[in-house]
């Protein structure tokens, strides 16, 4: 007699929802459009939105009984994500983001892996794209080492245990073993989980062959926004985890003392308050600014090609403005703590 194949695991999807609008109906299509064969469920957790999001939410439930949604008063995606959480009914949950697109064959491949490698929590690469020239050229640097440091989930190549993973497929299991997300963490709260699930004796687990399409903030405003409040958490999480945090954080930071201390000699100089052969010393000050900026040029005006000059210009402002706005909040976040920082770049404020 032939063995019966074992079921597969049931999977529960969750997003937390605000001021999304724009792309909240494409990522629920391609969470409903995944080749999975498992039963599955999706629960948004949706937040006082401003806009029509929850509107489109409640549409597109009344047409699918897999969808569900729970209320998130607050505006925190910690918050919301506990909610949805705890309102599933699946072994797997598998966290997606309002502004992300999940390939047909992720769930499938995800929990392959996940079993193959024995893991708590898996992710791949985050693969940002933009549909305007700024967005794109947010994208772009999303998607380059240089632009947010070096974390396997931008770009890496190489599957294994990782430090952290994007969105995230997890054991419920482990989820409620660590007491789900901390509450207080507002930003950077993957991060802080998988330190936990680590620390608990749990894998988690970096695979390049999955990808997730993220659609990264419109404008200035919300990138400058985004980043200064992403900074001041880490600038929180560092303070709360002394020594467990990799040194390129502190990266961006050291970048903005750096230039605000060369700022400061430049008056200094051009006042004749600092002069002689101090003024020499101090002036290898200059080479930490002055090597980023070379870098900054040769890597958007390479003449190896790429995209058009339009392009590569706005690239060479964003960059500078993530780092030193992530930099910025890190400081920031390092001496006074988080305290009641909001990402507003999400609440339209």
């Amino acid at each position: 007699m032939a063995t019966k194949a074992p079921a597969l695991p049931g999977v529960s999807y969750v997003i937390p929802v605000l001021n999304e609008a724009a792309y909240i109906e494409a990522a629920i299509l391609t969470v409903l459009a995944q080749d999975y064969a498992g039963a599955k469920e999706l629960i948004l957790a949706l937040g006082p939105s401003t806009d029509s999001t929850n509107a489109v939410v409640q549409r597109m439930a009344a047409s699918d009984d897999r969808i569900m949604t729970v209320p998130n008063p607050g505006t925190d995606i910690p918050v919301g994500l506990n909610l949805a959480i705890r309102a599933s009914s699946y072994p797997i949950v598998v966290r997606v983001d309002a502004h992300s697109e999940l390939e047909p064959d992720y769930t499938r491949r995800a929990i392959e892996i996940l079993e193959a490698t024995e893991s708590a929590n898996i992710g791949g690469v985050m693969k940002a794209r933009g549909k305007t020239p700024f967005q794109s050229a947010v994208a772009r640097a999303y998607n380059s080492r240089f632009g947010l440091g070096g974390g396997s989930y931008h770009g890496g190549a190489v599957a294994g245990a990782a430090e952290s993973a994007y969105l995230g497929v997890f054991r419920r299991s482990v989820l409620d073993e660590v007491q789900l997300f901390d509450e207080s963490v507002r930003r950077g709260e993957d991060w802080e989980l998988n330190l936990r699930i680590r620390a608990a004796g749990h894998r988690v687990w970096f695979d390049p062959s999955l990808e997730v399409t993220y659609w990264p903030r419109e404008n200035w405003n919300k990138l400058v926004r985004q980043f200064l409040s992403t900074g001041i958490w880490r600038g929180e999480l560092v303070r709360r985890y002394r020594g467990r945090n990799p040194v390129r954080f502190f990266v961006p930071p050291a970048l903005v003392v750096v230039l605000v201390l060369s700022v400061v000699l430049l008056v200094l100089q051009l006042t004749g308050v600092v002069a002689g052969l101090a003024s020499w010393i101090l002036s290898l000050l200059y080479l930490g600014p002055g090597a980023y900026l070379v870098l900054l040029l040769l890597l958007c005006f390479s003449p190896a090609g790429g995209p058009a000059w339009g392009d590569r210009w706005r690239f060479f402002l964003v960059l500078p403005t993530m780092h030193l706005s992530w930099g910025a909040g890190f400081i920031v976040g390092l001496v006074r703590g988080a305290r009641n920082n909001v990402d507003t770049s999400r609440t339209g404020i």
